[in-house]
């Protein structure tokens, strides 16, 4: 399975349920050394940055994806 079909499946997940994987997927980060960990996010960066210039992702104020997800999560 590639990242992106696993991305796929990963969003039909509950809301409640994908923050609590992205909690343990943040936590298994704790084992890295502060370089790897500083590298990784740099990639990211570097791949969400490349995906705006390419119009594959498109980008929005902070302000309106935080009320999606209180209105997703009910609050």
């Amino acid at each position: 399975m590639t990242h992106d079909e696993l991305e796929v499946e990963l969003r039909k997940l509950e809301p409640r349920e994908r923050a609590r994987l992205a909690a343990a997927l943040l936590d298994s980060l704790e084992e890295l050394s502060d370089d790897e960990n500083a590298r990784l996010w740099a990639e990211e960066a570097e791949r969400r940055h490349d995906n705006l210039l390419s119009g594959k992702t498109l980008d929005r104020p902070a302000t309106d994806v935080f009320r999606d997800i209180r209105e997703r999560l009910g609050e």
